[in-house]
């Protein structure tokens, strides 16, 4: 019986094969995000802020556990890290941004 497993597969058991549709290839555009968290889980909204607009969109929601959204924060920490090694340090605008930060609900700032 012939088997017809990807080579690759067998190298390694535990590599997981990941999908990336063309639709979620192109990415979403955001320049502010939110942060709220109840006791089991974190949830991510990535807003679309348009100077002069009424109102901001959120353009994509994820939701994480406690555990996800610290591994996260690792992941972004180290690659900031990386990235500032290579092209200097990233500028912050002083002070805090002039519009409104509460959406409703508990949050925190990004």
């Amino acid at each position: 019986m012939a088997d017809n497993q990807d080579p690759k597969a067998k190298k390694n058991p535990n590599q997981i094969n990941i999908e990336l549709t063309e639709e979620i290839a192109e990415g979403v555009y955001s320049n502010l995000a939110m942060v709220a968290h109840s006791n089991s889980e974190f949830v991510l909204d990535f807003i679309r802020l348009m100077p002069g607009a009424p109102k901001a969109k959120v353009k994509a929601r994820v939701i994480v556990t406690p555990e996800h959204a610290k591994r996260l924060l690792q992941a972004l920490s180290d690659n900031i890290r990386k990235f500032e090694e290579t092209h200097g340090p990233i500028k912050e605008a002083a002070g805090a941004p002039k519009f409104p930060m509460n959406f409703g609900g508990t949050v925190g700032e990004a």
